[in-house]
């Protein structure tokens, strides 16, 4: 069989760790080993019912067995801005400050092949979400890193940066909630994010995708709730966690017009919009009763809580996360990301996330998903109790 040439690009992209990850676990669970299954962002829980139902009752609809309008539904990209106005009193202009995507992961690669040429800077944090590495890579884009630091609260400080790399930077991408870290970003911070973007013109993409998890009685804030956000930026939404959506691949951006539009460009020749029955499903869930979503949150905070006193109580010395549905927890004295990692898999069929898959200063943590019921969660707390790594 003949076997083509890559392209350069192709070439150029990065190892993708999240399907590194999920062979291992995989490869366990072929060889009859029970995994509990810690290292991966997959919701364990069904879409709500009556998503569901809708789902069934559009499918129905011959309207929707033909291609979609190009650029989505007026009824889906309504619902994106009538759920921003309830959840965060931001007005959008459903036509020109709202694309709809093929889940938050497609935009925020999309906008960086759209706003940047090669050679050009992007700024991405460290440690991040591995996915921002692709769209630099098409782009062919110079990446300079924001070291997130527990001493920082895993927030960048961008007085650290040369004014050279600010002044190189076309695009900016921050995620609060935080994936890996869990932390929390404060109005504060998004202050002074608007005025780097302002002092040198660097146009700001907000990964909102945990945006509906927050612990301890704090509600994350969108990055549009700062009057100056939608002149500088744009953030990016998706289903999948907020309403147990991750295989229904349906997400949004929303913002600075220029960049909507940009995204729609490219849209406009990858793809035909979402399944009409999608889009009218995503309004369900945008518009319909959201207390399904309340009890999402405080599942996730009881299973965190559950788990950071667990590993407390074993002398793993653990930190719990603010938001998101993930920890961040040092590795113990004598080992790497790697190695601890591996210690777990081989010894105690518990799989965790290496901190050096998410860039440089992830090394010396894994991250854990709390997207596991409790008793799994005490049963994985045994068996690395077992491993006397903490005695």
């Amino acid at each position: 069989m003949k076997s083509f040439e890559y392209s350069q690009l192709i070439k150029n992209l990065p190892e993708q760790f999240f399907a590194t990850l999920s062979d291992r676990a995989a490869e366990a669970e072929a060889e009859g080993r029970d995994i509990i299954n810690f290292g991966q962002g997959n919701p364990d829980q069904p879409t709500p019912e009556h998503i569901i139902r809708e789902l069934q009752s559009a499918a129905e609809k011959t309207s929707n067995h033909k291609y979609a309008p190009f650029r989505g539904k007026h009824s889906a990209k309504q619902a994106v801005a009538d759920f921003y106005k309830r959840e965060y009193d931001v007005d959008l202009d459903p036509e020109t400050e709202v694309a709809l995507l093929f889940g938050a992961k497609a935009g925020l690669v999309e906008l960086q092949q759209c706003l940047l040429n090669p050679g050009d800077g992007v700024l991405l944090p460290d440690p991040g979400y591995p996915d921002y590495l692709s769209g630099a890579a098409l782009s062919q884009a110079e990446i300079h890193t924001m070291p997130l630091t527990r001493d920082k609260h895993f927030l960048p400080d961008y007085a650290q940066l040369s004014d050279e790399v600010k002044q190189h930077s076309k695009l900016a991408i921050l995620n609060y909630p935080n994936n890996p870290t869990g932390a929390l970003a404060d109005q504060a911070f998004f202050n002074e994010t608007i005025q780097l973007a302002h002092d040198f013109d660097i146009g700001i993409v907000h990964d909102f995708a945990y945006g509906a998890i927050g612990f301890d009685g704090e509600r994350p804030i969108s990055f549009l709730e700062h009057p100056e956000a939608k002149n500088v930026g744009v953030e990016m939404y998706t289903l999948s966690k907020t309403y147990n959506m991750a295989g229904w691949r349906v997400g949004f951006a929303v913002g600075n017009p220029s960049m909507i539009e940009a995204i729609n460009i490219i849209q406009d020749h990858l793809y035909c919009s979402l399944f009409g029955a999608v889009q009218d499903a995503a309004v369900a869930a945008l518009t319909g009763p959201q207390d399904e979503v309340d009890r999402l949150n405080e599942m996730y905070e009881s299973r965190r809580n559950t788990l950071i006193k667990g590993l407390n109580d074993i002398g793993w010395e653990v930190e719990a996360p603010k938001g998101s549905f993930f920890a961040w927890f040092k590795v113990p004295e004598g080992y790497t990301s790697a190695s601890f990692t591996d210690l777990l898999l081989k010894e105690a069929d518990v799989l965790v996330a290496p901190g050096h898959g998410f860039g440089e200063y992830g090394e010396g943590y894994v991250r854990v998903g709390l997207l596991t019921d409790e008793e799994r969660m005490k049963e994985a707390i045994e068996r690395i109790k077992k491993l006397d790594v903490f005695s």
